[in-house]
């Protein structure tokens, strides 16, 4: 008897689980240029599809039937709304909240997110008057996210009980999805409401280096290089194993790796004059160092 009611107690858990992902479902707002998706666009939607329940991904753009079809391509996706506008161009939050807003309105998704960029920046969560949950590295349950605070030096789990969950997702964190399969079914999404901005243009500075965050191999320098010759030799480095050389202290142009900077997961990470700060190391495949410092704490979690 005990062990029937036990049996009966777990198929009833089991039900409720079940029902509860057949009720979930989230919206992914699609991160691209236009053209094609962004590389964190497609770790949000494995993100999205560990919730349980249908994935939809609204695509927003100019013209982005293009984007639509690719994404329409992701496994596990079950609906693409497209939104076609030119109050759409640049991804304005201005524009494309209300958008957000009217597709959440129509749909009631339980949750919503995007990769945690500039353009994921929460700016939703305020219009639905919901406690934004940001740069997610782990989902524990529908309810319940793993992220981290103080400069990446220690995790926090966060249980949100809101009706609608809005949240960004770090894409070091999540493999991105296979763009191999899903779903062909593709549907308007709700029209947008008058503008209140307007995209006049971008200036975009070009480099002859790879993206850092989507490159897998890194070469990253610190002060211990002291001057810019020896960072040159880097970059000679970088280019003879065709890596992402960048300076980790003295660069002057945002592309910093570590708690101020870029977030980075390459498969190789070679630190040169680097002492090893646990946000430096979070996220990377296999390490080499050199320093002249045996006491580096970088030592102690090299390959």
């Amino acid at each position: 008897d005990v062990v029937f009611a036990q049996k009966v107690h777990l198929n009833r858990i089991c039900s409720i689980l079940l029902v509860s992902q057949r009720f979930q479902s989230t919206l992914v707002v699609a991160e691209h240029n236009n053209d094609k998706l962004t590389p964190i666009m497609l770790s949000a939607i494995t993100a999205a599809k560990k919730l349980g329940g249908d994935v939809s991904c609204l695509v927003a753009g100019t013209d982005c039937a293009t984007v639509a079809q690719e994404v329409s391509k992701v496994l596990g996706v079950k609906t693409v709304l497209i939104a076609q506008n030119d109050a759409y161009k640049g991804s304005l939050t201005e524009e494309l909240t209300p958008l957000i807003l009217a597709t959440q309105k129509q749909f009631n998704f339980t949750h919503i997110c995007a990769g945690a960029s500039a353009f994921g920046k929460v700016r939703v969560s305020a219009k639905l008057d919901v406690a934004p949950i940001s740069d997610i590295i782990e989902i524990k349950s529908p309810d319940t996210f793993v992220r981290t605070i103080y400069a990446r030096n220690a995790l926090s789990t966060v249980k949100c009980n809101d009706n609608v969950k809005v949240f960004t997702v770090r894409g070091t964190s999540f493999e991105p999805t296979e763009v191999d399969g899903g779903s062909l079914f593709i549907s308007v999404a709700a029209s947008a409401s008058a503008v209140m901005s307007e995209w006049l243009e971008a200036t975009l500075t070009k480099s002859d280096c790879p993206e850092l965050t989507s490159a897998k191999v890194v070469v990253s320098g610190g002060r211990g290089l002291k001057n810019g010759e020896n960072f040159k030799l880097l970059y000679d480095l970088a280019d003879k194993i065709n890596a992402a050389g960048k300076w980790l202290l003295w660069m002057l142009d945002m592309m910093q790796v570590g708690q101020t900077g870029k977030i980075v997961a390459p498969e190789l990470y070679i630190a040169v004059g680097i002492s090893g700060a646990i946000q430096h190391l979070s996220g990377m495949k296999t390490i080499v160092a050199i320093n002249k410092d045996p006491e580096a704490p970088i030592f102690q979690v090299v390959d």
